[in-house]
């Protein structure tokens, strides 16, 4: 199996596992409990903290959550006044703001260029969200413009950073973070919310609020440990894992050869996402046709929906054209041949489709 879906998740890391393997096989301890046990797993969690945060702006904490969902419902939900938001963001956001707006709050969506960036937002306060680097055609936002027009409207800036975190640069001025582990290399069931210090938010789950600023739930230590190292693991690595990603860009472009589209703009772009379109192209019989190829015809999220890509249809593409899309991811761990290896065959099954 070739494994080219890097956006729905990434292979856990050799190292990540080993972190998580003690307090899944002998140190059980519940992090919240006052004994030396208890103490031991604590501090696990806090190494584990200290590690995510090295990748984060100064001035601000973080609090683990069971993933990236929970924190950007948490982010939008803690927070009030009006959102605006990008027709290009994750479901994510954009299903919490309908249910923010079912419930009476103002909520706005900016359209996206061909491109896919949104280069301004409304002056007005509340809350802007907005990706980092989305997880469909791999753009990237320009964040510090705007968190700065978001500031000078007196709203806060929560960026989606899931698909950039330790990869692209998080500007120090935004509010609000949402992370996720199992995108970078560490467990599924574990992200975090960093949240900038002075920013209050009303808490989203209730039962003890184990986690500062209020966050309720038994944290597990080997999910906190395995998010740890993974973090570390992107820190130490980024500069080997940014030039291997620009070969296999270049290596999957030369390599389809002519009749593909990129979806979204080439620049600024995270190279480990190729987002493409062929005229006419039958993506469910590709992918019958490969099933040694693990790649994606949109988001994991809306899989099984029926529905085409909402990223894809918000720069511009037709019905047609989104549906003759596919999503090609890969990182760390995808080879020069692995890659080359399936690009080959999918670039013959796209081309073997017309007679």
């Amino acid at each position: 199996m070739s494994y080219l879906d890097y956006q729905a998740t990434t292979p856990l890391a050799p190292e990540a596992l080993a972190a998580m393997l003690p307090w899944l096989e002998s140190q059980h301890a519940n992090p919240h409990s006052p004994h030396r046990e208890g103490r031991r797993a604590k501090a696990a969690v806090e190494l584990a903290r200290d590690q995510v945060a090295a990748l984060l702006p100064p001035g601000g904490g973080v609090a683990f959550t069971s993933g990236a969902t929970e924190a950007l419902n948490w982010a939008i939900k803690g927070t009030t006044g009006p959102i605006t938001t990008l027709a290009t963001e994750h479901a994510a956001v954009l299903d919490t703001a309908a249910a923010e707006a079912a419930r009476g709050r103002d909520v706005t969506i900016l359209p996206a260029g061909a491109d896919g960036i949104v280069d301004s937002v409304p002056s007005r306060a509340g809350l802007v969200a907005a990706m980092l680097v989305n997880n469909e055609i791999g753009v990237i936002q320009p964040i510090a413009a705007l968190a700065d027009a978001a500031h000078a409207a007196g709203a806060l800036l929560l960026c989606d950073a899931v698909q950039g975190y330790g990869r692209v640069a998080i500007p120090d001025t935004v509010d609000l973070i949402a992370i996720s582990a199992h995108k970078i290399h560490g467990p599924k069931g574990i992200g975090a919310l960093w949240i900038r210090d002075g920013v209050t938010l009303a808490p989203l789950l209730h039962g003890g609020g184990q986690e500062a600023p209020g966050r309720s739930g038994t944290l597990s230590p080997a999910l906190c440990a395995g998010f740890g190292v993974a973090a570390q693991l992107m820190a130490d690595r980024k500069d080997q894992d940014a030039a291997h990603v620009e070969r296999l860009w270049a290596l999957a472009r030369d390599r389809l050869g002519p009749g593909w589209t990129i979806n979204g703009a080439t620049d600024p772009r995270y190279h480990g996402n190729l987002n493409i379109r062929r005229e006419g192209l039958d993506v469910n019989r590709l992918m019958s046709d490969l099933r040694d190829i693990a790649f994606s015809a949109g988001s994991a999220c809306a899989s099984g929906s029926g529905r085409s890509s909402h990223v894809l249809r918000a720069i511009g593409l037709s019905e047609t054209q989104a549906r003759s899309s596919i999503r090609l991811g890969f990182g760390r761990y995808t080879t020069e041949t692995e890659l080359a290896d399936a690009i080959d065959p999918i670039a013959a099954a796209a081309e073997g489709q017309w007679p």
